[in-house]
């Protein structure tokens, strides 16, 4: 039998070879009935000679387009293997293929087995990368933990040993000090669940009408704003309204102002606006700006820039989740470069009293 082009993708099968020989009608039902996987029978010159209706279903044509053509994969006697088929639509199938030989009215044959092993192939692929990601989240977590709560440990072993000595404004700090760890704990927690919760299955959005600047002013007042960035210049109606999930707004909103205090300069700003059909909120900062090389890679999850320094902390988490949130809500976020420095980060969500629909990513 001549060898055919060996390769692990290929297109189906060749032009039907003129006069090629067909097997009498009784091994048709023969081989027809033979199993319930496709089956194809090659000569020694790799022409398929039978095949069965399973066969036709896998390759996405019918027998007469199969019959008289070459099967034009290899085939190894007594061996099993894996090949990817690209159907007449473009779409890809993967096929498990066990070979045999035989002899049939002194023809010798070579009956390949098909078997569709594409659906459980992709849930392997799943499974696996579900897998590495919950890797990566237990060590990003384990490290995001450690130092926070070897903190808290500390500054709690201070307050338990102390025998009256000090003083009551130490005290004090030492307190704020264990809650700010404790809030950042939380936080993480929040970001680490959220991430599960839409590996596990899309989030479920209960979008209404929400008032932007409301959630704005709730965020200010929650997040910790140091004295560097105590000033954040807010340009927003307080009619603007859009429509969203309320708690996922104020998510958003958190995780950009987070970024903003940990990687930017001051001075920030939230400019919330109304644009054909979309209610837009930018959070403007005044730093470096992202590496334009980086930029592609904003969003993914557990990315953090190059230039980061390995005491910010920071999940890589945070903007991932806020595209993630901002998609279900029929919305999405992305970044723009400031002008002549700094960060865009952007969010785009259905402005209320339109319809909500779905635009390709503004940042493409």
């Amino acid at each position: 039998m001549s060898e055919q082009t060996p390769g692990a993708r290929h297109p189906g099968v060749g032009s039907p070879r003129p006069g090629a020989a067909r097997f009498p009608d009784d091994i048709s039902r023969l081989v027809v009935s033979a199993s319930a996987d496709g089956i194809i029978a090659v000569d020694e010159e790799g022409i398929i000679r039978l095949c069965n209706r399973a066969a036709e279903d896998l390759f996405g044509r019918p027998t007469g387009e199969l019959l008289g053509t070459p099967f034009g994969f290899p085939i190894v006697a007594d061996g099993a293997s894996e090949v990817e088929l690209i159907l007449p639509g473009g779409s890809e199938r993967v096929v498990e293929m066990r070979v045999t030989t035989m002899t049939l009215q002194g023809v010798r044959l070579r009956i390949a087995a098909l078997r569709d092993v594409t659906r459980s192939r992709n849930a392997e692929r799943e499974l696996e990368e579900a897998l590495g990601r919950q890797n990566i989240v237990v060590a990003v977590a384990a490290h995001e933990l450690h130092n926070p709560l070897a903190t808290i440990s500390v500054l709690a072993h201070v307050l338990r040993d102390d025998d009256g000595t000090l003083p009551q404004e130490q005290r004090a700090e030492i307190t704020d000090r264990i809650i700010e760890r404790v809030d950042r704990l939380q936080a993480l927690v929040r970001k680490l669940l959220t991430a599960s919760r839409i590996d596990v299955a899309p989030p479920r959005s209960v979008a209404e009408p929400v008032r932007v600047l409301e959630v704005i002013l709730e965020q200010l007042a929650d997040i910790d704003i140091d004295q560097r960035s105590a000033d954040v210049d807010v340009s927003c109606s307080s009619e603007l309204e859009a429509v969203v999930d309320r708690a996922e707004l104020a998510e958003m909103l958190a995780n950009y102002l987070e970024n903003a205090l940990a990687y930017g300069r001051p001075p920030i700003g939230i400019r919330a606006i109304a644009r054909e059909g979309w209610a837009e909120i930018r959070l403007i900062d005044y730093g470096d700006g992202v590496p334009e090389s980086f930029v592609p890679h904003l969003f993914e999850r557990f990315t953090r820039g190059p230039d980061t320094e390995r005491d910010t902390e920071g999940t890589g988490l945070g903007l991932w989740i806020t595209r993630n949130l901002a998609q279900a809500n029929g919305g999405d976020a992305w970044y723009e470069a400031g002008e002549p420095h700094g960060s865009r980060f952007c969010l785009r969500l259905p402005l209320a009293g339109t319809a909500v629909r779905k635009e390709p990513d503004a940042s493409a």
